[in-house]
Order: C-alpha cells, then structure tokens, then sequence
C-alpha cells in the first residue's frame, strides 16, 4: 500500500483510484454506521475521496495513509449528521425495508443503531474494521483509555438490551 501511496502523491490517478478501491467497503461501513442511512453515507464519503485526492500531498508518512484517510470520513460523517440533524430509529430503518434479514451485516448494523452515537464509529472502527483502540483513539482525537471505555460501556449496554448477562 506505501508504494501506492507514494505514486498517488506524485499524481498518479490510477494509484489513487486503486487505493480508493481497497477502502471502498470500510469506508461504506463506517459511514453507514456514523449516519444510519445510504444516501448521506454516500455524500460522506464522495467528500472523503475528493478531500483525500486534493490533500493526498499533505501526508507525511505513507504507512498513516488508512488512519488518515479514516480520519477524514469521520469529519465528513460528522459534517453530514451535523448538518442534516436527523436521526434515524431503528423502527424506520426496519419500515424502510433497507436491509436483508438473513445478512449477519444486518444484525451488525443494527446492534450499532441501538447504541449511542459517541459508541458507534468506536465499535464499527474496533468490530467492524479490525483497528485496534490506540489507531481509534488517532482517527477520532481521543485518548486510548476513553475509547476503550466506551467499548466496554458499549458493550454493556448491549448486554443489557439483549438480555444477555
């Protein structure tokens, strides 16, 4: 991926595109798990790539790029919610038929929608992406020891509305 990078920095356009390609799905997962909803996950993430493209020279180290460019999502998504203010209830989401309910991804997206929205990008970054909690605490500007205890605040919170003890 460095090589990539490094190519997309000179202005190679294919390079670039190939690194877009291989976040195209967790971006897709994040941004969806941020907003709740396929067209402003959409609008996030088309502004991701073009700040990505026009600002892909500002990165200093290339082995940051994932970290960097995730980071630049989770402003859009919180530039998008902020902006549109709406929030979207489970019950909505399920009435909108916007899902399979044979997917495990469904049942993903929804444990994230019974959470709060300070909790989801943390849990969709740690569960859904793999990104261990000090990478998270770098993408979101927070401490590690906060994101880690909104995992396990998460968590609970989960247990609690699934019954589970």
């Amino acid at each position: 991926m460095n090589t990539l990078v490094e190519r997309a920095q000179l202005g190679d356009a294919e390079a670039f595109i190939s690194l877009m390609e291989e976040c195209r799905m967790s971006f897709r997962r994040i941004a969806f798990g941020y907003l709740g909803n396929d067209e402003d996950a959409a609008d996030a993430i088309q502004d991701t790539i073009l700040d990505a493209f026009e600002h892909i020279g500002s990165l200093k180290k290339t082995e940051y790029f994932k970290t960097w460019v995730m980071r630049i999502l989770i402003n859009n998504c919180t530039r998008t919610y902020r902006k549109n203010r709406k929030r979207v209830s489970m019950e909505q989401y399920m009435e909108e038929g916007e899902y399979d309910k044979g997917a495990s991804e469904v049942e993903f997206k929804e444990l994230l929608l019974a959470l709060p929205e300070e909790s989801r990008t943390i849990f969709q970054l740690y569960f859904g992406e793999q990104f261990t909690t000090k990478e998270i605490a770098d993408i979101l500007g927070m401490k590690e020891n906060t994101v880690k205890s909104r995992i396990h605040r998460g968590k609970e919170q989960l247990r609690v509305s699934l019954h589970v003890i």
